[in-house]
């Protein structure tokens, strides 16, 4: 596993001298940051053991959970080394702003939440405009129930169980998430229950993903995520064969089952109707997000032949490429998730 290396502000969040921080009660071993008292890091009443971590004569050793916001002081400058003895764990909505003047190295980071850092870096996770999570904060918004996103190296690493978290016509009779079809019939529904399909996916991409100098085209099967946990398929039903004559099957989100998952075609009703919401990922890391876009709070007008563009999104006030489904009728009622090609380089979705 290739080491990310972060020399940042960070470490201690306490408002005495690095000299004195010697004073402060530290272990080595499993710790939980539950911010008690305050969101300082340094603080020991902070953490579940009363201490704050110790680096064990060089290494963390354990799992270290970060369950409350929590602020390393800009007065710190100890370092801390997470390697394969060890984990950092940022939960769901929770951020973990590292103001210290250490280096921390991080083999792995797990979790939706937050790594923020205040001050230029070296490696791989760059900083935005106020911060940048060693994962995206998009990814927050990712159903945590059935998707798993964590940071190894280089990559965050996405794993969905391909199960969607909204009602369909294509759940069993027997699943509560079952309703009656309105976009489709019975009569016109793909065969086979969302609950018989074993569609456990994972997708590596780089945590700061690249234009490529040529585009390239989505193949059939998985080409994206969505926060739903259901996989993205582009605008064919075979090889050269169009939606047109499937998109009866389609349920009320663009999504019907077969080859081998639930997955959605079009627009995903269900949490993006005519917005900005985020719809999910690509195989190119590149983030989707619904048909307006948050810099103008309306359609973008400068998209690109993929739906993409750079611009700010509600994840990132520094300008960044995504893309958006786009504001054209297809068929007259429908909009297509994503009919174009990619524009980075696709990974392979397994």
């Amino acid at each position: 596993m290739k080491q990310v290396i972060i020399s940042l502000v960070c470490l201690l969040a306490t408002s005495i001298s690095f000299e004195e921080q010697a004073t402060v009660l530290a272990c080595p071993g499993d710790n939980t940051f539950t911010g008690s008292t305050s969101t300082d890091w340094g603080t020991s009443s902070n953490w579940s053991e009363g201490c704050v971590p110790a680096d064990d004569g060089g290494a963390i050793t354990g799992t270290i959970t970060i369950a409350s916001n929590c602020v390393v002081s800009s007065g710190n400058s100890a370092n801390y080394t997470f390697g394969s003895e060890s984990s950092l764990v940022i939960e769901d909505g929770i951020t973990l702003t590292n103001n210290g003047t250490g280096t921390w190295s991080i083999d792995e980071m797990k979790g939706n939440g937050t790594y923020c850092e205040n001050l230029p870096i070296s490696g791989s996770l760059k900083p935005g405009e106020d911060c940048y999570g060693g994962l995206h904060p998009a990814f927050s918004e990712f159903n945590s129930s059935n998707v798993t996103i964590y940071v190894s190296g280089n990559n965050v690493v996405i794993e969905t169980n391909g199960l969607p978290d909204h009602t369909s016509p294509y759940w069993a009779d027997t699943n509560p998430l079952n309703i009656d079809p309105v976009c489709t019939t019975e009569a016109q529904m793909s065969p086979g229950d969302i609950d018989n399909f074993n569609g456990s996916f994972s997708l590596t991409i780089p945590i700061e993903p690249a234009l490529a100098a040529n585009s390239s085209s989505t193949g059939l099967g998985a080409i994206g995520i969505a926060r739903s946990g259901s996989v993205i398929y582009n605008d064919e039903e075979g090889p050269n064969v169009p939606l047109d004559n499937a998109v009866g099957s389609l349920d009320c989100n663009g999504a019907h089952t077969g080859p081998q998952s639930y997955h959605y075609h079009l627009e995903p009703v269900a949490w993006s109707e005519d917005d900005q919401n985020l719809i999910g990922v690509m195989s190119d890391g590149f983030f989707i997000y619904g048909r307006k876009c948050q810099s103008t709070g309306t359609y973008p007008t400068d998209l690109d032949a993929s739906g993409g563009h750079t611009s700010r999104t509600q994840h990132c006030s520094e300008e960044h490429y995504h893309y958006h489904i786009e504001n054209e009728l297809y068929l007259n009622e429908y909009y297509i998730l994503f009919p174009g090609d990619y524009q980075g380089t696709p990974n392979g979705i397994n």
